[in-house]
């Protein structure tokens, strides 16, 4: 018999299966055990009487997700192969090819090889598309086709890839893949340092300490600390990185929850490393989480310039809570607010808009520095010095995340020989070429009034709008579509800089990329500058 997997089969009453505290277990016990009785009689019954055969372990996990997905996209069901993703992402330890891998729809994508690991030694390449691993389809398999490629040191995987039409393949010997939290430090001039912290897994403190040093012997006597595109992890190693610049003892962040036990005060609690060196720090639209903790808390305790754009503005916790057979819950259990008392989560899941969506933040409360200037909740971190270059909005994001950045990138790198970093310029006949691109590809980006429009038309059974309401809604269609091709020009250097950036790691990788910011990374040399300027980095904190 045919087996089905049908994820809607439960959604009526996926509201009822609630995981929950045990404090609010005592309280809710009659309600919640009787939802619980539904739902388990439902599961039983359904198993044992639908037409087709079921596969519960797949139904169980599909409701689970389902359910979840009603609150905030941080709180999820972890099964047994997600646990040991989120253990190896924390600990930056793990055996596998050395890449990183992304799904997409039915396609699996090499985004990025990592430089002298076994998938850039066999040959891999950013845009390559994984069609078969092993035996096994991309295609047809269901799971996740990524875990296919890990597994123990020294063995070997087949692979079969599609490159710019042409269909290859490889053998690729795993081995043991170093996540380095601090993945680049180098000198921008002689005075300044300059530190990449790209991920708070268990070594960011350990290894932002060890370039601090390093720095400093090299003849540091400021440093720019950059977390753009960091999207957080740790707690404790972002309390422990803060404490690099910040005495012992001082309030870093407060987490505040229903559930009185997760109700913290975190301080740090060593010795800094320099809790006097000029400080900036980096962030933009991708730095979350523990980057703003840090961020913030610096800003706050007015330790440091921060500089670029508007952080995402997550200020939400998340633990992991043990259940049956090897599986968790990653669940948010408090809101966390910096050093001055705000916090900064810039959307709001409990409150949503016609289309499901999660209302951002618009209403901001100040409150005060150490040395009393004003900052701002609910939306970030708001840099003291903003860098325009980096600022983003919905198009740039979705051309990046819906691959037209990518794409253009790899088309760029097979049609391009470059052979020195220092040869390379993006011009703006190349910035043409990345227009056409763009329109050319299956790239698509609706606004939200387009989908508004688009589906009060469709809905129309009855045709009631004459035609002259139609030419008009296609007349403004196709002005909508001109804004957005007009968006790309205004955009411009925004744009230029995901492209450079992205460009630059297929030759050169993440190495040559940072290598090439210290020279020509305008949020670097602004930071470096403003701190050759003491007067101006001072007048700032004050």
């Amino acid at each position: 018999m045919k087996k089905l997997i049908r994820k809607n089969v439960l959604v009526p009453v996926l509201a009822l299966f609630v995981l929950v505290g045990a404090s609010s277990f005592k309280n809710d016990f009659f309600e919640i055990a009787k939802q619980i009785e539904i739902f388990t009689t439902l599961f039983k019954e359904l198993n044992m009487n639908y037409v087709d055969e079921t596969n519960p372990a797949e139904l169980m996990d599909s409701a689970i997700k389902n359910m979840l997905e009603e609150l905030d996209p941080y709180t999820k069901f972890l099964n047994e192969q997600d646990v040991e993703a989120y253990k190896i992402n924390n600990a930056g330890e793990y055996s596998g090819i050395g890449a990183l891998v992304r799904s997409y729809d039915d396609k699996l994508l090499i985004i990025e090889p990592y430089k002298g690991y076994p998938a850039d030694n066999a040959g891999l390449k950013a845009g390559d598309e994984i069609l078969k691993i092993g035996n096994n389809t991309i295609a047809d398999f269901k799971d996740d086709a990524s875990e296919l490629l890990k597994g123990a040191n020294n063995t070997e995987v087949d692979i079969t890839f599609l490159r710019q039409g042409e269909t290859k393949t490889a053998t690729i010997k795993r081995g043991g893949i170093e996540i380095d939290a601090v993945p680049f430090y180098g000198m921008v001039d002689p005075k300044t340092g300059y530190i990449v912290l790209s991920k708070f897994n268990a070594k960011a403190s350990a290894q932002t300490k060890a370039a601090m040093i390093d720095l400093k012997d090299q003849g540091a006597e400021q440093l720019i600390l950059d977390l753009r595109n960091n999207p957080g992890g740790l707690l404790s190693e972002a309390i422990n990185v803060t404490n690099l610049f910040i005495p012992k003892g001082e309030l870093v962040v407060t987490t505040k929850s229903k559930v009185k036990k997760f109700n913290r005060e975190y301080k740090t609690k060593n010795q800094p490393v320099d809790e006097k060196i000029p400080l900036v720090v980096l962030v933009n639209g991708r730095s979350a989480s523990a980057s703003e903790i840090v961020s913030g808390s610096l800003q706050d305790l007015d330790r440091a310039v921060i500089m670029g754009a508007r952080s995402f503005g997550k200020g939400l916790v998340q633990r992991p809570l043990r259940l049956t057979y090897g599986t968790q819950l990653k669940v948010t259990i408090s809101r966390y607010y910096t050093a001055s008392g705000r916090c900064i989560q810039s959307l709001d899941y409990w409150n949503r808009d016609d289309q499901g969506n999660a209302i951002r933040n618009t209403s901001f409360e100040n409150f005060t520095t150490r040395n009393g200037r004003t900052v701002q909740d609910g939306g970030g971190v708001m840099p003291d010095v903003e860098i325009p270059v980096l600022q983003t909005n919905d198009l740039i994001s979705a051309l990046q995340d819906g691959l037209a950045v990518f794409n253009f990138a790899t088309d760029y790198y097979y049609g391009h020989d470059l052979q020195s970093i220092d040869d390379f310029t993006f011009s703006d006949a190349d910035f043409d070429q990345f227009k056409t691109h763009v329109f050319e590809s299956d790239f698509t980006f609706d606004l939200a009034i387009e989908d508004k429009l688009q589906k009060a038309i469709q809905e129309d059974e009855n045709s009631i709008f004459n035609t002259d309401v139609m030419a008009q809604y296609s007349a403004f269609s196709s002005a909508i579509d001109a804004s957005k091709r007009a968006a790309l020009d205004t955009f411009s250097n925004e744009l230029k800089k995901s492209v450079e950036d992205e460009i630059i790691k297929r030759y050169f990788y993440r190495e040559g990329l940072y290598n090439y910011y210290l020279k020509n990374d305008v949020a670097i040399l602004e930071g470096a500058k403003l701190l050759e300027d003491g007067q101006a980095y001072t007048s700032i904190l004050k």
